[in-house]
């Protein structure tokens, strides 16, 4: 027994000794020989294993792999999604799966609504700085460096079930947002990274019914000009290097299988990390789509176009590509040259490198940066900035606690916080009950209504001077894990409908925009005038009684930590809010072509709607009053290869202190083709104190103003005059000029 152990400690030595001195462990050598290196000392069966959503790991060469997993708004660790595992047939099967607290911030439609490309940065770095500590200090068995975010589909109609997974409607914005947060995630480091940005779903994928089987159609002009558009920002402006292709079809060719995942993402963009499937769609090739009689044939394929590691959930993989091998539909070379992203990424990663030679496995031993003053300040400064005004009739907030004696807090959502599916596990959260509470501590009487019952918040609401109430609705439908999986594998059945029609989430697209908890508000209104409506939602409803009635409408999303301290600061004036919607809200679904028209030119997004809306695209309100003035720019001519800078004076003539998003939308006004109505092409949230002005300047590329031309292949830049628009949404435009392009 004792001779055994002394043998294989032994071994063990000499392999690590081994390992120490491979060329791929040198990080002096070039990135490329380094993968040479490690390709050339693995077997056939260690390169077909290293196609799962673990990559490259063969512990008998010490190359320890880069398992993926879920950031959407923070590392899950924990979480729904986090032990989505448990109920899957598998090795962790009935297990409770390890719990790391991570910051949360609120859902990816919430970051997005602080119109800050400032803040997303810090926001990535907080969740790339997360995701490395736990890893270094090996906090939790199943951490990870490669996540799985952000979100770069676009939300092109209010139905699709992901709305909150995504940054809104509008892609220069989507990109914009994308970006600088994959630039916190990754850091700045010239040679390492501190996490890895795996950006979801690469294309078109934007409705949920039939999604396993379905094609989203639109022309190749429309790839170009909308859908690839955030996609593009993240790779060449936010040097993300790997993404997910999503289930769908684009014009019925796969995106599993697509072209464009190569002659796009990696020969025009640059992309060389990881390619990876979404979960269960090798098997999709066969059983939805249709595309190829066996998985051997699918698995080649999808080989061929780029895919580099299967997210292995529920199908077998590993005999589909030995049998693709085995019948030479592939080649070793065929692995080897699909492999090289996933160690691309490995390396950057620094997983590779001798202990000790990234800069961030300082962070070994360090304090936990989840538990840190300037993490939790990031929390709630995302939080603040993600809560949007939608009404105020007669200043009625913020309210003034001197002048209260009672409030009354009721509603579904007052004191609860709504983890996000993607969600982790945050280390506290604040709810709209806690929030008000600790705003207004014993100087004014709380009334809650104890049985959570319509009945009851209604005598509670007469009871008090103002009435909070807080609805929305279940990010995740209320399901539990066990109804999570059964709605995941059957997106294509009737059964995977939420509940509630006007909920949605992944695999259930919403059947309604209505807010069936607004017969509530009409009851609480009726009972007390004085009603303000906290609004707590993934995606948009058509509040039209609401916004008509109700004096105060307050909104946000789910899953951030400080979510009831930021509503609390905005009800109380602590914050002026001056968060703005990425979605327009139309007043009806009548407003909305079919789900699967994905030709936006059909009457969908601001830049084609031609109803008023409930809400414009980029709408949200403050408690202070802005004005422009002084729009200039620095030529009154835009060359097709030039910039423009685009300047206007806003001054803040109101008596708070406050933020103003400035909007600059670009308007046609001699294109030899259809164009949108207006589109955005630049915006900045500034600070500005009550009484003061301060000068916003935006850049304006020439190329932003081209279309694509589809029988010539390539972008153009015409001659012609175009508006310019500047304000705070697109329908609230202060300024206008209008620019030569030459």
């Amino acid at each position: 027994m004792f001779a055994c152990a002394a043998v294989c400690i032994a071994t063990s030595l000499i392999a690590q000794n081994q390992a120490a001195v491979y060329p791929f462990r040198d990080p002096s050598l070039d990135l490329e020989k380094r993968i040479d290196s490690a390709l050339s000392l693995m077997t056939v069966d260690e390169k077909i294993e290293s196609f799962n959503d673990k990559g490259v790991a063969v512990p008998r060469l010490g190359i320890p792999g880069s398992p993926i997993g879920e950031a959407l708004s923070g590392v899950a660790l924990g979480g729904l999604i986090a032990n989505l595992g448990a109920v899957v047939p598998g090795p962790d099967f009935g297990k409770q799966m390890p719990v790391t607290l991570t910051t949360q911030f609120p859902q990816a439609v919430g970051l997005a609504r602080t119109w800050d490309p400032r803040l997303m940065r810090e926001a990535g770095d907080v969740i790339g700085s997360e995701a490395r500590y736990i890893h270094e200090n090996n906090l939790n068995p199943k951490s990870f460096l490669v996540l799985l975010t952000p979100n770069a589909d676009l939300a092109r109609d209010p139905r699709w079930g992901r709305d909150q997974e995504s940054y809104g409607e509008d892609a220069y914005f989507n990109g914009a947002m994308a970006a600088p947060f994959i630039r916190g995630i990754q850091g700045e480091d010239p040679k390492y990274w501190q996490a890895a940005s795996l950006v979801k779903h690469f294309l078109a994928n934007s409705n949920e019914n039939n999604r396993y089987g379905s094609s989203s159609d639109f022309s190749p002009r429309l790839l170009r000009e909308y859908y690839s558009v955030p996609f593009r920002q993240a790779f060449v402006d936010g040097g993300a290097r790997s993404f997910m292709a999503s289930y769908n079809a684009w014009n019925h060719v796969p995106m599993t299988v697509n072209p464009i995942l190569k002659s796009l993402a990696e020969k025009e963009w640059g992309v060389d990390g990881i390619i990876s499937t979404d979960a269960g769609s090798l098997q999709n090739l066969v059983m939805a789509h249709k595309a190829y009689p066996d998985l051997s044939h699918a698995a080649a394929s999808a080989i061929h176009a780029g895919i580099n590691m299967f997210l292995t959930v529920g199908e077998d993989w590993r005999s589909a590509v030995k049998s693709a091998l085995a019948a030479k539909l592939i080649s070793e070379k065929d692995l080897d040259d699909a492999l090289r992203g996933s160690l691309r990424v490995q390396i950057r990663l620094g997983l590779l490198d001798p202990p000790g030679r990234s800069p961030f496995t300082t962070m070994k031993g360090q304090p936990n940066p989840v538990e840190s003053a300037a993490h939790k300040a990031i929390a709630l400064q995302v939080a603040r900035e993600a809560v949007v005004l939608l009404k105020n009739a007669n200043g009625m907030l913020p309210l003034d606690k001197k002048k209260l004696h009672s409030i009354a807090v009721v509603g579904p959502l007052a004191n609860v916080v709504y983890p996000d599916f993607y969600g982790g596990t945050p280390p506290y959260a604040i709810t709209v009950l806690d929030g008000i509470r600790q705003e207004t501590g014993s100087a004014v009487k709380l009334v809650t209504a104890a049985d959570a019952t319509d009945a009851a918040a209604v005598t509670a609401a007469k009871s008090a001077d103002v009435a909070v109430v807080v609805v929305g609705n279940n990010p995740t439908c209320g399901r539990t894990p066990q109804q999570l999986l059964q709605s995941l594998m059957s997106s294509v059945a009737p059964t995977a409908s939420c509940a509630v029609p006007g909920e949605g989430m992944e695999s259930s697209d919403r059947q309604s925009l209505e807010l069936t908890q607004e017969a509530l508000i009409r009851a609480v209104y009726a009972a007390n005038p004085q009603t303000v409506v906290v609004l707590v939602a993934s995606a948009p409803f058509t509040i039209n009684w609401t916004d008509e009635h109700v004096p105060a409408i307050v909104h946000t999303s789910h899953n951030g930590q400080e979510e009831g301290r930021s509503i609390a600061d905005v009800l109380f004036g602590e914050y002026n809010p001056a968060g703005r919607l990425v979605q327009t809200w139309v007043k009806s679904e009548a407003q909305l072509p079919p789900m699967m028209d994905y030709d936006l030119s059909h009457g969908r997004t601001y830049m084609y709607l031609k109803d008023k809306p409930l809400y414009p695209y980029g709408y949200g309100l403050s408690y202070t009053k802005f004005e422009y003035g002084g729009l200039r720019t620095d030529s009154d001519k835009l060359t097709k290869d030039g910039e423009l800078e685009v300047s206007v004076d806003v001054t803040n003539a109101g008596g708070r202190d406050g933020d103003e998003v400035v909007q600059m939308y670009v308007r046609h006004l001699g294109s030899k083709v259809d164009r949108p109505i207006k589109e955005l092409k630049g915006f900045d949230r500034v600070f500005i104190p009550h009484g003061q002005t301060k000068t916003v300047t935006l850049k304006l590329p020439a190329r932003q103003l081209g279309y694509w031309d589809e029988s010539k292949n390539q972008w153009v830049v015409e001659t012609e005059p175009v508006e310019l628009q500047l304000g705070g949404s697109s329908a609230d435009v202060r300024m206008k000029k209008t620019i030569s392009v030459e």
